[in-house]
């Protein structure tokens, strides 16, 4: 099979996952109870000011016809009007994701320069003090959520320290210092868990590699140890681990909710978080369905990245 086959199978499996997606997102924002009509207009309206706003926003059509509308507007690029802010719903979402996306690759970027050189220590360092302490970071990171580490990022650095602000945003194209010292505190909570994953991948995997036989032959030959690690094992490690890497950036994207929330961060996870407060449903389903097209992309990258690393996975699929 060739690459470019492959390619397509792939674009082809995330295109029917998106609209499964879809569907999914619009049957449950369409039952989530309360009437949409009357939060807007709140208890002073009457009746039949609801049923005239209920009309005019399509909300006395059937959820399928409502379905079939709204889909083939997102095809044309439309996601609809915000029902509270009055905007269209794509404006409100570029304008918040650029600093979702600096926060995620801020916090993707932060863990791995963090957890691949730890993983690597562990594995060289097996079943010494080095490897356990590794071993009970990446635990410790993995069993407690992100809003925790958030907070005490909070109480530490910004409130105790007072090193880095505690909340806001600026953009990178405005003060590339001031984004940062902003996106620290929020990309460090959000990447905690991230970096324990890697971690462990990163040791799991090169331990494996060290005990195969190639390894043994370089060590005869007299190779050094560093070398052998960083230029032989490694590069057949990495590819677990750029699994986890990819997988990990679009679950980064799930995650900036209760972040964004938290530090009052301005970003695509905080407009989703008000829009479910306002049971703002066109909002809710752009919001949703732009995170999962981050998602699906980031794994159709990596298993792209995967095939041209690795060709036995395009090989694979032969037959």
């Amino acid at each position: 099979m060739s690459l470019t086959r492959y390619a397509t199978r792939r674009l082809v499996f995330l295109v029917g996952t998106l609209f499964g997606a879809s569907v999914i997102t619009f049957a449950l924002v369409n039952v989530l109870p309360g009437d949409v009509a009357v939060m807007i207009l709140g208890t002073s309206g009457s009746q039949e000011q609801v049923e005239v706003l209920r009309q005019q926003l399509g909300l006395n059509q059937p959820v399928y016809v409502r379905y079939i509308d709204w889909i083939v507007g997102v095809l044309q690029g439309d996601l609809g009007r915000s029902l509270r802010f009055g905007d269209p719903v794509a404006t409100l979402i570029a304008q918040r994701f650029p600093a979702s996306a600096f926060l995620a690759f801020t916090a993707l970027t932060i863990a791995v320069i963090v957890a691949i050189p730890m993983g690597i220590l562990a594995a060289v360092e097996q079943n010494t003090w080095k490897d356990f302490l590794t071993s009970v970071a990446a635990f410790t990171g993995i069993s407690l959520p992100n809003f925790f580490w958030g907070m005490l990022l909070i109480l530490l650095i910004a409130r105790y320290a007072s090193l880095l602000p505690p909340s806001g945003y600026v953009s990178p194209t405005e003060d590339l210092g001031e984004a940062f010292a902003h996106v620290l505190l929020p990309a460090g909570a959000l990447g905690f868990s991230l970096m324990a994953h890697i971690t462990r991948m990163t040791r799991s995997s090169l331990i494996e590699e060290l005990r195969s036989g190639y390894i043994d032959l370089a060590r005869m030959k007299g190779l050094s140890n560093r070398r052998i690690v960083l230029r032989h094992a490694l590069r057949n490690a990495f590819l677990p681990v750029l699994t986890v890497i990819g997988f990990q950036l679009g679950f980064l994207f799930g995650g900036i909710i209760i972040i964004e929330q938290l530090f009052a961060y301005p970003g695509l996870g905080r407009l989703a978080f008000n829009a479910l407060l306002n049971r703002d449903a066109p909002l809710i389903q752009g919001s949703v369905l732009t995170i999962a097209v981050v998602f699906m992309t980031s794994n159709l990258v990596v298993d792209l990245l995967y095939a041209v690393i690795d060709p036995r996975v395009v090989a694979g699929g032969e037959g």
